[in-house]
């Protein structure tokens, strides 16, 4: 009869829920088993280290398990220097440990395990010849993250939105290399396609090697045009005292497109294609407490690029810097013990665009409106439209070659959500200026012209007010952005500038 179950089915049914409950508490019981073990080597560790930390001990061998798909040779370098026979002297047991941790923390630094390796000691046969009294044994236990890994999703960047699709290939050659391969389309970026591959240099975290190639067309509506781009980079990052440092070398072709039918003649001067070949240098310090949204601590960060001289080549040519510095500090109230959530935050923008000859000719080449700093907007001077502040032509922003922006901030938790939560009222005073250099009036530029014309802009930036908004608004710092709704009531307009009073939305990672 249509709809009856036969009772053998039901049997069936009945074994495998067994089957399947007992496999689940196997799982368990092996899973309390592995605790239990973990736990009581930890213990074993810290008896052991508290009974004997002055104990003369000498490391006799370094075993990584877990590992199978990284080089032994890539491991070596990492485990070799702990071994007490490429040592002048014997460790204490306590000195022993705190190396061991430190080659636990490179290994993990590399991004392939996927939780910290754990750390056994255990002493080696005393029946062996090659053994002493001081001998010990050390066993890093690892588990590796998977090699393959695929994702879809939206992310945000400095005013904007995108969604992305990823394909990250980890630990290829088993040195913990990377292929990062991704393809996204944005509110403002209509496409872009990248893929990226990164090696550690010498199996060492902090200093990495990376090749990678673009290709991507971004929608600039505040200058009526769009850009394409296609090119590749060649990267060296290392960390030192002073912070992060990143070398790079760049080549791109540009295309300036897509014009509007009201776009004006400075961008139209500049449409068609151009190649940029240039090196950077740049040196990022980021000691706040949490970036989205600080609470006390510093960053700073200065680069230079160089595009188009000497050997360079390419259709642009100047030395390009800039610099950006954020503080933080906690406001302590009365009655309020520990932190109170509310902070003051500062934060200073500059940057300055040089011409140069370009290649090994003696003519400066003037900018071009895809090379020139852009100001304003809700991630750098709220209270203006996106490009609203510096030179205009007609309806278009075209850019600047100097500039210089300034923000103070006073966030404060909201009521009844508390210091914790990653929301805050936030009332703020901001401001800046952009300006262009002029062309040479005879229509020849000369180096020393252009250092005189330089001189003068930057005197240029101290006279009179900045322009200057001010305003209150709402924070939330999500893990990857933040998001701003702001009231902004802009105070000192120049003759041109695109200001904009009341609401607005920003959403950034790095915001002034």
């Amino acid at each position: 009869m249509a709809g009856q179950i036969d009772p053998e089915d039901r049997i069936f049914e009945k074994l495998q829920r067994r089957d399947d409950l007992a496999q689940e508490e196997k799982t368990r019981l092996v899973n309390e088993r592995e605790r239990a073990v973990y736990e009581k080597q930890q213990r074993r560790l810290s008896q052991l280290v508290e009974a004997n930390t002055t104990l003369p001990c000498t490391i006799s061998s370094v075993r990584v398990l877990g590992a199978s798909h990284t080089r032994p040779a890539f491991l070596k370098r990492i485990v070799d220097p702990l071994l007490s026979a490429n040592k002048d002297r014997p460790y204490t047991l306590s000195e022993a440990l705190r190396e061991t941790q430190y080659a636990v923390d490179k290994l993990y630094r590399h991004d392939i395990f996927s939780e910290r390796p754990s750390i056994s000691i255990n002493r080696p046969d005393q029946t062996d010849p090659s053994s002493t009294p001081t001998d010990i044994d050390v066993y890093i236990s690892a588990r590796e993250k998977s090699r393959l890994t695929f994702k879809t999703g939206t992310e945000a960047g400095n005013t904007e939105g995108s969604a992305f699709t990823n394909l990250t290939l980890r630990n290829i050659f088993g040195g913990a290399e990377s292929l990062d391969l991704n393809a996204s389309v944005g509110t403002r970026t209509r496409s872009a396609y990248q893929a990226r591959f990164e090696s550690p240099i010498l199996s060492d975290p902090d200093v990495r090697a990376e090749i990678g190639g673009l290709a991507s067309s971004t929608q600039k509506a505040w200058a009526s045009h769009e850009e394409i781009q296609e090119g590749g980079w060649a990267k060296l990052r290392w960390m030192g005292l002073g912070g992060k440092s990143e070398f790079s070398y760049t080549g791109l072709w540009r295309q300036v497109t897509g014009m509007a039918e009201k776009a004006s003649p400075t961008v139209r001067g500049d449409a068609g294609d151009s190649v940029k070949s240039s090196i950077t240098y740049s040196l990022t310090n980021d000691r706040r407490d949490y970036p989205l949204l600080p609470q006390s601590g510093y960053f700073t960060k200065s680069s230079v690029e160089l595009a188009g001289w000497g050997p360079l080549q390419g259709d642009v040519s100047f030395l390009k810097t800039e610099v950006e510095t954020q503080g933080a500090v906690p406001v302590p109230l009365p009655g309020v013990e520990g932190r109170s959530g509310v902070s003051f935050t500062t934060g200073f923008r500059a940057g300055l665009l040089y011409p140069l000859p370009s290649g090994f000719s003696s003519k400066p080449e003037a900018s071009r409106i895809n090379d020139r700093f852009q100001l304003g907007g809700p991630t750098d001077v709220r209270g203006f439209r996106l490009g609203g502040l510096g030179p205009r032509d007609g309806n278009d922003a075209v850019g600047g070659d100097v500039y210089a922006a300034g923000s103070a901030n006073l966030l404060m938790p909201i009521p009844r959500l508390g210091p914790d939560k990653p929301f805050r009222i936030q009332a703020f005073v901001n401001g800046g200026r952009l300006l262009a250099l002029k062309q040479a009036s005879d229509g020849k530029e000369k180096q020393p012209d252009v250092s005189n014309r330089i001189s003068s802009t930057i005197a240029e930036l101290r006279n009179g007010l900045p322009s200057i908004a001010a305003g209150v608004g709402l924070v939330y710092a999500h893990p990857v952005a933040r998001f701003e709704l702001n009231f902004s009531l802009p105070l000192v307009i120049r003759k041109g500038e695109d200001a904009r009073k009341g609401l607005q939305f920003g959403l950034g990672v790095s915001m002034l």
